[in-house]
This record gives structure tokens, sequence and C-alpha cells, in this order.
């Protein structure tokens, strides 16, 4: 007897869980132990089924966001929810809500994903109990009188006027008209004593999201798509994660991560997504770059150490780079990071170690001779802010001339916080900082000097 041939949409968890992995005669043992009746409703407990982040955060809240990657549940617990306030204790019994606004970017998308979709709605709910859906009006009727009418987010005006008591939005992050739409459906969530809504959707930056996340009435459960791996094909787990994989596609599309990105950022996230590459080419030129902390303690900044090389045949407008790894190191006493930034000098055969000394001085350079002696070494001092040093930096990436290797997120993250008018992130842009002296390093003063020998470099 096959489990998932009796309940075809589990998402296992605690109980479940145990169920699935008992031997079959212990699971027939347990069916056969179960009145006609419970056999017949335990496909529908979605209390029993239902993984963590899928089931209703207890407390006192007005909006619960879920966020997660493709195929983590999101639907499923969305659906759920609706059925959880619509439904009484029997078929006719009245629920906690009796007017449910089904919001998604398009009528179709509602229709197909939240009402008849795998996970929608009308698969989720039981014989007895199944609402019947009323094209023309475009909504689901319960037996007991409870409503849910559709709506689109290409339409916020389609939603002044009607009022709720509950609410399920799908896709958020993706809506066009984000913004008009949600607060629209705020001015019609007024019904009954404690009116609520549910968001599902996989997370992206979007103002609307953020600030909906930051209000104190809100609460938040996540998950990756692995979450729900016992009901999403193998191959599909393993060909997305090979592809997507430490990528900020893939922490937001699969991780459920909602990363951020400055408002003006030099490096916007579509940039950096069209810069991967799994290999780099036989390169010309390679460098470790490093950004030291002031101090060691655990206060301090991280020491960012990047690997970066150049394909510089041709004319500088022909030369490329390669960002090969991230070696930082976090709160890290000058020996620490120094050691760290000479073992990526010989792991990838580098022709130079650059570091910023504004900060060590001479310090920097004595601390990595004393570690290794015979490296090639450059000490450089900015004279210019972060941003204004970074600016050529990122034209290069605009021109299309860097490529990234995988296992930059954290890199990728503070390129992302780093606008004209600064970082705007957490802490100190360490990595950004590497990364610049690096490129500074490999291709923009030697460009300089090749179009004009005699100019002093920045």
């Amino acid at each position: 007897m096959d489990m998932r041939s009796i309940w075809p949409q589990p998402a296992l968890r605690s109980g479940a869980v145990w169920l699935a992995s008992r031997p079959q005669p212990e699971i027939e043992r347990f069916l056969e132990g179960l009145s006609e009746n419970a056999r017949m409703a335990l496909p529908y407990l979605f209390d029993f089924w239902a993984l963590p982040h899928q089931l209703p955060p207890e407390g006192d809240w007005k909006t619960w966001v879920i966020l997660g990657g493709r195929g983590a549940g999101k639907t499923r617990a969305g659906a759920e929810w609706v059925r959880r306030m619509v439904e009484g204790a029997r078929p006719g019994d009245p629920g906690q809500a009796r007017r449910v606004a089904l919001v998604g970017e398009t009528i179709e998308q509602v229709r197909e994903v939240m009402v008849f979709g795998d996970s929608g709605i009308m698969a989720c709910s039981p014989p007895d109990r199944r609402p019947e859906w009323q094209a023309t009006r475009k909504r689901l009727v319960w037996g007991n009188g409870a409503v849910a009418q559709v709506f689109s987010a290409f339409d916020p005006d389609g939603l002044r006027g009607p009022q709720f008591d509950a609410a399920w939005v799908d896709e958020l992050a993706k809506w066009k008209k984000g913004r008009e739409a949600w607060d629209m459906l705020q001015f019609g969530l007024r019904l009954g004593e404690h009116p609520r809504q549910v968001v599902t959707t996989t997370p992206q930056n979007v103002p609307v999201l953020r600030e909906i996340l930051d209000r104190a009435s809100t609460v938040l459960t996540s998950a990756p798509t692995s979450a729900n791996r016992a009901y999403l094909a193998a191959s599909f787990l393993a060909e997305v994660t090979e592809k997507y994989g430490g990528t900020r596609l893939g922490r937001q599309e699969l991780e459920g991560e909602l990363l951020a990105e400055s408002e003006g950022a030099l490096w916007p996230a579509t940039m950096i997504e069209d810069l991967r590459l799994d290999a780099a080419p036989p390169l010309d030129r390679i460098v470790v770059a490093v950004d030291p902390p002031v101090t060691g303690h655990s206060g301090s900044d991280a020491c960012g150490i990047l690997v970066v090389g150049a394909v510089t045949a041709g004319p500088p407008q022909d030369w490329r780079a390669f960002v090969l790894a991230d070696r930082s190191v976090e709160t890290a006493s000058p020996q620490v990071w120094a050691k760290a930034a000479i073992a990526a000098y010989h792991e990838f055969g580098a022709d130079r170690l650059v570091a910023e000394v504004n900060q060590g001085g001479d310090l920097v350079e004595t601390v990595i001779r004393s570690n290794d002696p015979l490296v090639a070494y450059r000490g450089v001092r900015a004279s210019r802010g972060k941003a204004a040093r970074a600016e050529p930096a990122a034209a290069l990436y605009e021109q299309g001339r860097i490529r990234h290797l995988p296992g930059l997120d954290r890199l990728e993250d503070e390129m992302t916080a780093m606008t004209a008018r600064g970082f705007e992130g957490r802490g100190s842009p360490d990595r950004v900082d590497a990364l610049v002296w690096a490129l500074h390093d490999l291709m923009i003063e030697p460009a300089a000097r090749f179009r004009a020998p005699r100019m002093r470099s920045l």
C-alpha cells in the first residue's frame, strides 16, 4: 500500500512523519484501527499533515506572511487557511469568516492556482464542504453561506466597495500594481471583530512587502523549497539546486530569502544575476585584494579578502575580469587575516597581494611579511570615498566585462547595498572594498596607463 496513493497531497510533519516512516504492516494496522469516517476524513485534516510553516502562528496578528521557495507549499497553506476560516464544525455551520477576498496578479491566476490548482481550495476541500464555483460572478460559495470573491491586482479599483472579514493574497511580490492593490484591500478588510489576511509569496525585495513585514501586526513563517522535498520530483530539486544553489536567485526562489537591495544600487540584483559563470578561462593575472579591519577584536569589521583574475590581452576595452573566490574572515586578528590572505595567494597562484593601508599603515605590510617575506605585495591608499572609488568598478560591470564564479553571495549582498550615496547595508562593505581594489589593480589603473602613460591614477 503506497501512502501517497491514499493521500495525494500531504506535506508530512510530526504524526504524519511518524506514520510514513512505519513498516508497511504497522501502517495497515493503523488504518484498519480507524473507523470508516476517520479514514475518509484523515486526508483533509491539515493540522496532521502540515509542515510547521504552513500552520497559522499563535497570537493576535493582522497579517500572516508565508515566504517560501518554489514548491515549498505556500499555496496549500493559503487554501487550507481559507478553509479554516470559512468552515464550521459541521458542513452547514458558520465559520469564523463569511466574506473572503482572493487576490492574485490576474483573475486567471487566481482561478487556475488559488481556486482550481493542485493545491487550491477546491482540491483541498472534502466533498461535503466543497464550495460551488460561480464563474459568471467570479466567486466561490459554500453551503454555509460563506463567499470568496476573486480579484485581480491589475485592477486595484475592483477592490473599491466590497468589504471582507478575511483575505488571501498570492504572489504579492510580483504584482505590477502591488501598492495600489494592497492599499485598496486594506480599506475593504473591515468586517467582523478581527479581520485577517494571509500573504503567500516567493520573496522579492519590493517596498510594499518590506513595509508589511515591518509592521508589528505582521507575523512571518518561511521555508525553502527543500522543506517539501517528499512531494517534489527529485530530478527537479537536483537540477535547480545544481544550477541556482549559492546564487542570489537561488536564495530567493529556492531558499525563500528576502534579499535586500538599496534604491539606486551601483550593482542592481538583476545585473548580478547575469554575471554567472561556472569556471574562468585561462587568466593573465590574478590578485588577492585585502581590506584589513582597523582592529582584530570581536567588534571589528570583517576582513575582506577577494581573489580576482583578469584576461588582459589586446586593448583595454577587450579586457575581462573574473571574481574567483571570497576568502574573507570575520572579526579576525591581524595574524588570522594575514594567514588567510597568504593562503589564498598561494592557492590561486596569484601574481600580487594588494592591501589597503589607510588604517594599518606599515603594520599591514609588516604582518604580511612576517608570515611570508616573499609575497609580491602592494599597499594602496584611498584618497576618495568608498562610493566614488567603487563607481569605476561598477562601470566595468555595466559594460559586461566582469563575471562571478559560484560562492560569492556575501559579496553580492554588499554590492546591492552600495549606492552613489554610500553603503546602505549593515556594518562596512569590506568585501566590496576588496573587490574594488582588485579591479583597480587589474584593469582600471593599467588601462589608464595604457591610454596615457604620464597620467597618475587616482
